[in-house]
């Protein structure tokens, strides 16, 4: 028992350290480097292709012009600094979903480069803001899709086990954004996903809609001991490759932060290799030995000029970009000091956000009751136009409250009828008047303004003294 506490006492502590790559699809109509639709969820497979795409020789790409200004919009959004000069390049590797035997990226010279974005405060202990790195935003084209699936054999014969590839994805615009390795918290790593996912969303490049895979997220996961220095990076990573939801990404986080600290802990050192997530099993599983620069023979695509950007073309990409959701939600607390949940919910979407703007800007007194009505109750989508919230609000809170006559009429009869109360406020005992407010109220059913009554009643009050 004792040389068992001793072990435990004298285990090593390790902290996480995460860096990210996301992958985002971009919407625009057409594929990066051909002409052939881009919008291919839910197509019929291979009906969207072309030579180019499909890699036959002979084809030659054409860069999409958008697509690089939508990047460089991402960059500039996450602070990044712009290259003025950049290329393609062929990264290559031997993979079905990859025709040409390389994929056209970008090495040396990124799009965007040495960012940074900074976390707010979470739920997790943190209570500052983080600075997260951001290493590069570049331009690539995506692979094509496979399908694992059983065919059944129309003779009656075994099914067999095939995978089958669908190029409809292939050559459709793809940002990857690079993260350095700075997160220690699962949580932090899942809001700035989350994060990013709405920065894309608000300045229109793209859905990120991780159900059709149009933003992915891949995790690089080591341990270091928290005696050691940060800027030390362990010997080895894991990639948690192909995982398409948050929930899946704190599970696969999780299970594997655990399964290296029990191998450091044993005195092993974790394979660098690229794993996946198995649901099923709540496992992550590996997949391959994971790859070096090296290991994929960057070198300048010869079929693609260089790329050359102006100052005046970064300018005016510049003013495209709206106010982001951090902005946002810092404005929102110092204007309105809306509650923290209150300004999540509204500013995770653009739409809404701006919904609530243009009410508030209707009826700047109502702002509280408006955020209140759309993050409670959900009534902007019961009223497509703010105008038409406003009124709901108005009827809501508005007070049908008793004539002028009638408030007259009530308070003349409770002096009438409590000489004896009135007596005490002609003696100074002020303190009665609530007591003849609420005799007024009864009498006319709780429909008297307070504010009306209290002041005419004691108008009331000195003349009857006075008679």
């Amino acid at each position: 028992m004792n040389k068992t506490r001793k072990m435990i006492k004298n285990q090593k502590k390790y902290t996480p350290v995460i860096g990210l790559e996301v992958h985002i699809e971009l919407s625009t109509k057409s594929k990066m480097f051909c002409g052939c639709p881009a919008d291919h969820f839910g197509k019929k497979p291979n009906t969207q292709t072309c030579p180019v795409c499909l890699g036959l020789p002979g084809a030659l790409p054409v860069p999409n012009e958008l697509a690089i200004q939508n990047c460089v919009k991402l960059g500039l959004a996450l602070d990044c600094k712009i290259n003025k000069w950049s290329n393609f390049d062929r990264k290559h590797y031997f993979y079905p979903d990859l025709p040409k035997g390389y994929q056209i990226s970008q090495y040396e010279d990124p799009f965007c480069y040495e960012g940074q974005y900074l976390l707010p405060s979470n739920t997790d202990g943190r209570d500052t803001e983080k600075r997260i790195g951001i290493t590069r935003v570049h331009m690539e084209e995506d692979t094509a899709k496979l399908q694992h699936t059983t065919l059944n054999n129309p003779s009656g014969g075994e099914s067999k086990k095939v995978s089958l590839v669908d190029f409809n994805r292939s050559g459709v615009a793809l940002v990857e954004l690079v993260t350095e390795p700075d997160f220690e918290q699962i949580e932090d790593v899942l809001i700035f996903g989350k994060e990013l996912q709405t920065i894309a969303r608000y300045l229109g490049i793209s859905e990120a809609d991780m159900e059709k895979g149009s933003m992915r997220l891949e995790a690089n996961i080591s341990l270091r001991e928290e005696s050691s220095d940060k800027k030390t990076l362990p010997n080895y990573k894991v990639e948690l490759k192909n995982i398409n939801s948050y929930r899946f990404l704190k599970k696969a986080m999780q299970y594997e932060l655990e399964r290296q600290t029990k191998l450091l802990l044993k005195g092993e050192v974790p394979s660098q290799e690229t794993r996946g997530w198995d649901e099923a099993k709540s496992v992550t599983f590996s997949q391959r030995s994971k790859e070096t620069a090296k290991d994929y023979r960057y070198f300048p695509d010869p079929d693609i000029p260089p790329i050359e950007l102006t100052d005046d073309q970064i300018k005016k990409i510049k003013s495209q970009i709206p106010e982001l959701p951090s902005q946002k939600a810092k404005r929102y607390k110092k204007e309105f000091d809306f509650p923290k949940n209150y300004i999540e919910i509204l500013v995770q979407d653009k739409q809404k956000s701006q919904y609530f703007e243009t009410a508030a800007a209707l009826k700047p007194e109502l702002a509280k009751q408006i955020a209140s009505l759309m993050v409670n109750k959900n009534l902007d989508k019961d009223y497509p136009e703010p105008a038409g919230l406003i009124k709901k609000i108005v009827q809501l809170t508005k007070v049908d409250y008793s004539s002028t006559d009638d408030t007259t009429s009530a308070i003349e009869e409770v002096i009438k009828n409590n000489p004896d109360v009135v007596k005490k406020y002609d003696e100074g005992q002020g303190s009665v008047v609530g007591y003849l407010i609420g005799q007024t109220q009864k009498l006319l059913k709780g429909k008297g303004d307070p504010k009306k009554i209290s002041d005419m009643l004691i108008k009331k009050l000195q003349k009857w003294g006075g008679k």
